[in-house]
Protein backbone atom coordinates (compact mmCIF):
# COMPACT_ATOMS: atom_id res chain seq x y z
CA UNK A 1 0.00 0.00 0.00
CA UNK A 2 0.86 3.43 -0.52
CA UNK A 3 2.55 4.84 2.93
CA UNK A 4 3.11 8.81 3.07
CA UNK A 5 5.99 9.64 5.45
CA UNK A 6 6.12 12.41 7.03
CA UNK A 7 8.69 15.27 8.41
CA UNK A 8 9.42 13.72 12.22
CA UNK A 9 10.22 15.88 15.24
CA UNK A 10 13.84 16.08 14.69
CA UNK A 11 15.15 18.14 17.48
CA UNK A 12 13.17 20.07 20.31
CA UNK A 13 11.64 23.37 19.20
CA UNK A 14 12.21 22.14 15.17
CA UNK A 15 8.99 23.22 13.15
CA UNK A 16 10.50 22.93 9.46
CA UNK A 17 13.64 22.01 7.13
CA UNK A 18 14.92 22.53 4.06
CA UNK A 19 15.36 19.31 2.22
CA UNK A 20 19.25 19.51 1.08
CA UNK A 21 19.50 16.26 -1.09
CA UNK A 22 16.96 13.40 -2.20
CA UNK A 23 18.87 9.93 -2.09
CA UNK A 24 16.52 8.25 -3.56
CA UNK A 25 14.14 8.83 -6.72
CA UNK A 26 10.87 8.25 -7.89
CA UNK A 27 10.03 4.85 -9.10
CA UNK A 28 13.30 3.43 -7.53
CA UNK A 29 13.18 0.33 -5.19
CA UNK A 30 14.55 1.28 -1.72
CA UNK A 31 15.33 -1.02 1.28
CA UNK A 32 14.25 -0.21 5.19
CA UNK A 33 16.74 2.20 6.88
CA UNK A 34 18.61 3.06 3.60
CA UNK A 35 19.92 6.46 3.23
CA UNK A 36 16.50 8.71 1.80
CA UNK A 37 16.63 12.20 2.63
CA UNK A 38 19.20 15.19 3.90
CA UNK A 39 16.99 17.43 5.73
CA UNK A 40 18.71 21.03 7.43
CA UNK A 41 17.02 22.73 9.95
CA UNK A 42 18.05 25.25 12.17
CA UNK A 43 20.07 23.33 15.07
CA UNK A 44 21.78 20.35 12.44
CA UNK A 45 21.54 18.75 8.79
CA UNK A 46 20.48 15.28 9.69
CA UNK A 47 20.28 11.78 7.38
CA UNK A 48 16.78 10.17 7.63
CA UNK A 49 16.66 6.58 6.66
CA UNK A 50 14.10 5.30 4.97
CA UNK A 51 10.84 4.08 7.83
CA UNK A 52 10.11 0.82 5.56
CA UNK A 53 11.14 -0.67 1.83
CA UNK A 54 9.35 -0.63 -0.90
CA UNK A 55 8.55 1.37 -3.99
CA UNK A 56 9.08 5.04 -3.83
CA UNK A 57 5.87 6.49 -5.61
CA UNK A 58 6.03 10.08 -5.19
CA UNK A 59 8.97 12.79 -3.59
CA UNK A 60 6.63 15.11 -2.12
CA UNK A 61 8.62 18.56 -1.34
CA UNK A 62 11.52 19.15 -3.95
CA UNK A 63 15.53 19.92 -2.82
CA UNK A 64 15.94 23.63 -1.90
CA UNK A 65 11.98 23.49 -0.56
CA UNK A 66 10.92 23.99 2.66
CA UNK A 67 9.09 21.08 4.83
CA UNK A 68 7.24 21.52 7.79
CA UNK A 69 7.09 18.89 10.83
CA UNK A 70 3.90 16.84 10.29
CA UNK A 71 4.17 17.65 6.22
CA UNK A 72 4.42 14.36 3.96
CA UNK A 73 7.87 14.07 2.09
CA UNK A 74 7.32 11.18 0.47
CA UNK A 75 4.99 8.37 -1.21
CA UNK A 76 6.46 4.79 -0.61
CA UNK A 77 4.49 2.04 -2.10
CA UNK A 78 5.61 -0.99 0.06
CA UNK A 79 3.78 -3.58 -1.95
CA UNK A 80 0.58 -4.39 1.06
CA UNK A 81 -2.63 -4.78 0.67
CA UNK A 82 -4.47 -1.03 -0.16
CA UNK A 83 -5.62 -0.95 3.37
CA UNK A 84 -5.48 -2.80 6.63
CA UNK A 85 -8.02 -5.04 7.97
CA UNK A 86 -9.68 -3.15 10.79
CA UNK A 87 -10.79 -4.78 14.38
CA UNK A 88 -14.31 -4.38 15.47
CA UNK A 89 -13.97 -0.98 17.58
CA UNK A 90 -11.65 0.34 14.44
CA UNK A 91 -8.22 0.19 15.32
CA UNK A 92 -6.19 -1.59 12.39
CA UNK A 93 -4.97 -5.14 13.44
CA UNK A 94 -1.13 -4.11 13.07
CA UNK A 95 0.69 -0.79 13.91
CA UNK A 96 3.06 0.15 10.86
CA UNK A 97 7.04 -0.26 11.75
CA UNK A 98 8.99 2.49 13.84
CA UNK A 99 10.94 5.31 11.95
CA UNK A 100 14.25 4.62 12.50
CA UNK A 101 16.06 7.72 13.95
CA UNK A 102 18.22 10.30 11.81
CA UNK A 103 21.49 10.93 12.05
CA UNK A 104 23.11 14.42 12.14
CA UNK A 105 25.68 15.13 9.50
CA UNK A 106 26.71 18.85 9.90
CA UNK A 107 25.75 22.31 10.05
CA UNK A 108 26.16 25.33 11.96
CA UNK A 109 24.32 25.70 15.64
CA UNK A 110 21.50 28.30 16.32
CA UNK A 111 18.43 27.54 17.95
CA UNK A 112 14.63 27.95 16.71
CA UNK A 113 11.49 28.46 17.88
CA UNK A 114 7.85 29.39 17.11
CA UNK A 115 7.88 33.06 17.95
CA UNK A 116 4.33 35.21 17.93
CA UNK A 117 3.78 38.60 19.79
CA UNK A 118 1.09 40.57 20.81
CA UNK A 119 -0.51 43.60 18.92
CA UNK A 120 -0.69 41.42 16.00
CA UNK A 121 2.86 40.66 15.08
CA UNK A 122 3.57 38.19 12.23
CA UNK A 123 3.73 34.71 13.75
CA UNK A 124 7.30 32.77 12.52
CA UNK A 125 10.30 31.06 13.07
CA UNK A 126 13.53 33.18 13.68
CA UNK A 127 15.18 30.95 10.80
CA UNK A 128 12.44 33.25 9.21
CA UNK A 129 12.73 36.08 10.48
CA UNK A 130 16.36 35.84 10.27
CA UNK A 131 15.54 35.74 6.79
CA UNK A 132 13.30 38.24 6.22
CA UNK A 133 16.24 40.86 8.18
CA UNK A 134 18.64 39.60 5.64
CA UNK A 135 16.36 39.84 2.60
CA UNK A 136 15.60 43.71 3.72
CA UNK A 137 11.67 41.94 4.24
CA UNK A 138 9.54 43.74 6.58
CA UNK A 139 8.06 40.36 7.61
CA UNK A 140 4.90 42.07 9.25
CA UNK A 141 3.76 43.22 5.40
CA UNK A 142 4.38 39.30 4.11
CA UNK A 143 0.86 37.50 3.35
CA UNK A 144 1.38 34.25 5.15
CA UNK A 145 0.39 30.66 3.78
CA UNK A 146 1.47 28.68 6.74
CA UNK A 147 -0.78 26.62 8.89
CA UNK A 148 -2.41 28.90 11.85
CA UNK A 149 -1.26 31.97 9.79
CA UNK A 150 2.27 31.01 9.80
CA UNK A 151 4.82 33.61 7.46
CA UNK A 152 7.00 30.80 5.99
CA UNK A 153 10.41 31.21 4.66
CA UNK A 154 9.10 30.42 0.48
CA UNK A 155 6.13 33.61 1.91
CA UNK A 156 9.47 35.71 2.74
CA UNK A 157 11.31 35.21 -0.31
CA UNK A 158 8.33 34.80 -2.43
CA UNK A 159 7.38 38.24 -1.38
CA UNK A 160 10.67 40.01 -2.05
CA UNK A 161 11.06 38.16 -5.41
CA UNK A 162 7.87 40.10 -6.41
CA UNK A 163 9.72 43.74 -5.90
CA UNK A 164 8.84 44.80 -2.50
CA UNK A 165 11.71 44.60 -0.05
CA UNK A 166 12.11 46.76 2.89
CA UNK A 167 13.84 50.28 2.10
CA UNK A 168 16.38 49.28 5.57
CA UNK A 169 18.14 46.82 3.50
CA UNK A 170 19.85 49.59 1.92
CA UNK A 171 20.42 47.31 -1.17
CA UNK A 172 18.12 45.29 -3.43
CA UNK A 173 19.00 41.85 -4.44
CA UNK A 174 21.31 41.30 -7.51
CA UNK A 175 21.04 39.05 -10.64
CA UNK A 176 23.78 37.46 -12.42
CA UNK A 177 24.17 37.00 -15.83
CA UNK A 178 25.44 33.90 -17.18
CA UNK A 179 28.11 32.79 -20.54
CA UNK A 180 27.63 29.63 -21.87
CA UNK A 181 30.15 28.10 -20.04
CA UNK A 182 29.42 29.48 -16.74
CA UNK A 183 28.22 26.46 -14.13
CA UNK A 184 25.04 27.15 -11.70
CA UNK A 185 24.69 25.39 -8.80
CA UNK A 186 21.33 25.43 -6.38
CA UNK A 187 22.31 27.82 -3.08
CA UNK A 188 21.27 25.59 -0.52
CA UNK A 189 21.91 23.38 2.25
CA UNK A 190 24.78 24.15 4.62
CA UNK A 191 26.77 26.76 2.34
CA UNK A 192 23.32 28.57 2.75
CA UNK A 193 23.11 28.36 6.16
CA UNK A 194 26.96 29.27 6.86
CA UNK A 195 26.26 32.75 4.87
CA UNK A 196 22.97 33.19 6.75
CA UNK A 197 25.20 33.13 9.88
CA UNK A 198 27.99 34.73 9.05
CA UNK A 199 25.78 37.29 7.37
CA UNK A 200 23.91 38.23 10.28
CA UNK A 201 27.16 38.15 12.82
CA UNK A 202 28.61 40.82 10.28
CA UNK A 203 25.10 43.10 10.71
CA UNK A 204 24.93 43.13 14.46
CA UNK A 205 28.37 42.52 15.88
CA UNK A 206 30.46 45.29 15.46
CA UNK A 207 33.69 43.87 14.65
CA UNK A 208 37.05 44.87 15.34
CA UNK A 209 40.60 42.80 14.97
CA UNK A 210 43.72 43.24 16.88
CA UNK A 211 46.90 41.01 16.03
CA UNK A 212 49.69 39.87 17.80
CA UNK A 213 53.16 37.93 16.70
CA UNK A 214 53.86 34.51 19.10
CA UNK A 215 57.26 33.07 19.39
CA UNK A 216 56.61 29.31 19.18
CA UNK A 217 60.08 28.05 19.78
CA UNK A 218 59.78 26.08 23.13
CA UNK A 219 56.47 25.08 22.61
CA UNK A 220 57.34 23.60 19.12
CA UNK A 221 59.98 21.83 21.01
CA UNK A 222 57.56 20.92 23.78
CA UNK A 223 55.41 19.47 21.52
CA UNK A 224 58.19 17.28 19.73
CA UNK A 225 59.04 15.77 22.71
CA UNK A 226 55.37 14.95 23.86
CA UNK A 227 54.66 13.66 20.21
CA UNK A 228 55.81 10.46 21.15
CA UNK A 229 54.04 9.39 24.46
CA UNK A 230 50.83 10.76 23.03
CA UNK A 231 51.05 8.12 20.06
CA UNK A 232 51.36 5.58 22.58
CA UNK A 233 47.91 6.47 24.21
CA UNK A 234 46.90 6.83 20.63
CA UNK A 235 46.65 10.06 20.55
CA UNK A 236 47.67 12.54 17.27
CA UNK A 237 49.08 15.60 19.16
CA UNK A 238 48.51 18.95 16.74
CA UNK A 239 49.06 22.26 18.64
CA UNK A 240 45.31 22.84 19.27
CA UNK A 241 45.54 21.32 22.61
CA UNK A 242 48.11 23.80 23.80
CA UNK A 243 46.26 26.39 21.89
CA UNK A 244 42.99 25.84 23.49
CA UNK A 245 44.54 25.63 27.42
CA UNK A 246 46.24 28.83 26.72
CA UNK A 247 43.04 30.47 25.27
CA UNK A 248 40.98 29.37 28.35
CA UNK A 249 43.67 30.96 30.34
CA UNK A 250 42.75 34.49 28.84
CA UNK A 251 39.01 33.97 29.05
CA UNK A 252 39.08 33.04 32.58
CA UNK A 253 41.13 36.66 33.02
CA UNK A 254 38.56 38.55 30.72
CA UNK A 255 35.40 37.57 30.71
CA UNK A 256 34.32 39.66 28.08
CA UNK A 257 35.41 37.61 25.70
CA UNK A 258 34.00 34.49 26.83
CA UNK A 259 30.25 36.31 26.61
CA UNK A 260 27.45 36.94 24.15
CA UNK A 261 24.89 39.91 24.19
CA UNK A 262 21.30 39.13 24.67
CA UNK A 263 19.59 41.46 22.48
CA UNK A 264 15.94 40.37 23.78
CA UNK A 265 17.01 41.19 27.45
CA UNK A 266 19.41 43.67 26.56
CA UNK A 267 21.82 41.77 28.50
CA UNK A 268 25.35 40.81 28.36
CA UNK A 269 25.63 37.02 29.50
CA UNK A 270 29.26 36.21 31.20
CA UNK A 271 29.83 32.55 30.80
CA UNK A 272 30.89 30.38 33.32
CA UNK A 273 31.77 27.48 31.60
CA UNK A 274 34.19 26.96 28.78
CA UNK A 275 33.06 25.01 25.57
CA UNK A 276 35.97 25.99 22.83
CA UNK A 277 34.16 25.70 18.77
CA UNK A 278 37.24 24.42 16.59
CA UNK A 279 36.02 25.39 12.73
CA UNK A 280 36.87 22.37 10.79
CA UNK A 281 36.30 22.14 7.00
CA UNK A 282 33.79 19.13 6.63
CA UNK A 283 32.78 17.63 3.46
CA UNK A 284 29.36 20.33 2.93
CA UNK A 285 31.61 23.42 4.31
CA UNK A 286 32.69 24.48 7.02
CA UNK A 287 31.24 23.43 10.35
CA UNK A 288 31.93 24.19 13.87
CA UNK A 289 33.32 21.49 16.35
CA UNK A 290 32.76 21.83 20.53
CA UNK A 291 34.92 20.62 23.03
CA UNK A 292 33.05 20.91 26.09
CA UNK A 293 34.56 22.14 29.19
CA UNK A 294 37.47 22.37 27.74
CA UNK A 295 39.63 23.62 31.16
CA UNK A 296 38.65 19.96 32.97
CA UNK A 297 40.85 18.22 30.13
CA UNK A 298 44.60 17.49 30.51
CA UNK A 299 46.15 18.27 26.41
CA UNK A 300 46.33 14.53 26.17
CA UNK A 301 42.49 14.21 26.29
CA UNK A 302 41.83 17.61 24.32
CA UNK A 303 44.13 16.09 21.67
CA UNK A 304 41.77 12.99 21.55
CA UNK A 305 38.49 14.72 21.84
CA UNK A 306 39.37 17.24 18.81
CA UNK A 307 40.40 14.33 16.70
CA UNK A 308 37.26 12.30 17.58
CA UNK A 309 35.00 15.99 16.52
CA UNK A 310 37.09 16.34 13.75
CA UNK A 311 36.80 12.96 12.22
CA UNK A 312 32.96 12.75 13.12
CA UNK A 313 32.73 16.05 11.25
CA UNK A 314 34.65 14.80 8.11
CA UNK A 315 32.32 11.80 7.62
CA UNK A 316 29.48 13.43 8.19
CA UNK A 317 28.22 11.94 11.75
CA UNK A 318 28.75 14.82 13.91
CA UNK A 319 26.09 14.97 16.30
CA UNK A 320 24.02 18.53 17.76
CA UNK A 321 25.69 18.33 20.71
CA UNK A 322 28.91 18.12 19.02
CA UNK A 323 28.12 21.04 17.17
CA UNK A 324 26.38 22.86 19.05
CA UNK A 325 27.06 25.54 22.33
CA UNK A 326 30.22 26.68 22.08
CA UNK A 327 31.33 30.02 24.18
CA UNK A 328 34.49 30.93 22.27
CA UNK A 329 35.68 29.40 18.31
CA UNK A 330 39.53 29.32 16.98
CA UNK A 331 39.55 29.04 13.69
CA UNK A 332 43.10 27.57 12.53
CA UNK A 333 43.89 26.32 8.86
CA UNK A 334 46.97 24.44 10.23
CA UNK A 335 49.85 24.40 7.98
CA UNK A 336 47.90 26.35 5.31
CA UNK A 337 47.31 29.06 8.37
CA UNK A 338 48.62 31.76 6.21
CA UNK A 339 50.11 34.72 7.55
CA UNK A 340 47.15 36.85 8.63
CA UNK A 341 43.10 36.42 8.75
CA UNK A 342 40.19 38.38 10.15
CA UNK A 343 37.95 35.42 10.89
CA UNK A 344 34.58 36.56 11.30
CA UNK A 345 32.83 35.95 14.72
CA UNK A 346 30.45 32.79 15.38
CA UNK A 347 27.35 34.16 16.14
CA UNK A 348 26.01 34.89 19.06
CA UNK A 349 29.88 34.54 20.52
CA UNK A 350 31.56 37.96 21.64
CA UNK A 351 35.47 36.65 19.92
CA UNK A 352 37.29 34.31 17.63
CA UNK A 353 40.51 33.74 17.47
CA UNK A 354 42.36 32.86 14.13
CA UNK A 355 45.61 30.97 14.33
CA UNK A 356 47.94 31.29 11.45
CA UNK A 357 51.53 29.50 9.98
CA UNK A 358 54.09 28.37 12.44
CA UNK A 359 57.38 29.57 10.27
CA UNK A 360 61.41 30.02 10.93
CA UNK A 361 61.36 33.81 10.58
CA UNK A 362 64.25 35.78 11.68
CA UNK A 363 64.10 37.53 15.31
CA UNK A 364 66.41 39.59 17.85
CA UNK A 365 66.78 38.60 21.21
CA UNK A 366 69.47 40.15 22.87
CA UNK A 367 70.50 42.13 20.36
CA UNK A 368 71.17 38.92 18.25
CA UNK A 369 69.24 38.45 15.07
CA UNK A 370 68.22 34.54 15.50
CA UNK A 371 66.11 32.31 13.67
CA UNK A 372 62.79 31.48 15.76
CA UNK A 373 59.65 29.79 15.04
CA UNK A 374 56.96 32.42 14.95
CA UNK A 375 53.43 32.59 14.67
CA UNK A 376 50.67 35.79 14.16
CA UNK A 377 47.62 35.14 15.99
CA UNK A 378 44.40 37.31 15.70
CA UNK A 379 41.22 38.04 17.21
CA UNK A 380 38.28 39.32 16.08
CA UNK A 381 36.15 40.92 18.57
CA UNK A 382 32.63 42.13 18.98
CA UNK A 383 32.68 45.91 19.96
CA UNK A 384 29.82 45.91 21.26
CA UNK A 385 30.60 43.40 24.42
CA UNK A 386 34.39 43.97 24.64
CA UNK A 387 36.72 47.22 24.21
CA UNK A 388 40.32 46.77 22.68
CA UNK A 389 41.87 46.80 25.68
CA UNK A 390 40.53 43.75 26.70
CA UNK A 391 40.56 41.82 23.28
CA UNK A 392 43.96 42.82 22.97
CA UNK A 393 44.94 41.71 26.82
CA UNK A 394 43.41 38.74 26.08
CA UNK A 395 45.64 37.80 23.17
CA UNK A 396 48.79 38.68 25.35
CA UNK A 397 47.61 36.63 28.12
CA UNK A 398 47.25 33.79 25.40
CA UNK A 399 50.66 34.93 23.94
CA UNK A 400 52.64 34.39 27.79
CA UNK A 401 51.08 30.88 27.91
CA UNK A 402 52.40 29.71 24.47
CA UNK A 403 55.73 31.04 24.70
CA UNK A 404 56.35 29.41 27.91
CA UNK A 405 54.19 26.55 27.58
CA UNK A 406 55.33 25.42 31.39
CA UNK A 407 53.16 27.92 32.61
CA UNK A 408 49.76 25.91 31.61
CA UNK A 409 50.70 22.57 34.19
CA UNK A 410 51.69 24.96 36.98
CA UNK A 411 48.12 26.44 37.02
CA UNK A 412 46.67 23.45 36.55
CA UNK A 413 44.05 24.53 34.15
Amino acid sequence: MAFEFKLPDIGEGVVEGEIVKWKVKEGETIKLDQPMVEVMTDKATVEIPAPRGGKVAKIMVAEGKICLVGQVMIVIDDGGPAAAKSSGNGASKSAPPPVPPPRAVAAPPSAVSLESGAGGRALATPATRRLAREMGVDISSVRPTGKHGRVTSDDVRSHQTHGRPAAAAGVAPMAIASTGADERVPFRGLRKAIAANMSRSKQTAAHFTYVEEVDMTELVALRTRAKEKAAQRGVKLSYLPFLIKAAVHGLKKWPSINASLDEVAQEVVYKKHYHLGIATQGPQGLAVGVVREADRRSIFDLGREIERIAEAIRVGKATREELTGSTFTISSLGQLGGVLATPIINFPESAIMGVHKIAERPAVRDGQIVIRHLMNLSISVDHRIADGYDGAMFLQEVKAYLEDPTLMFMEMV
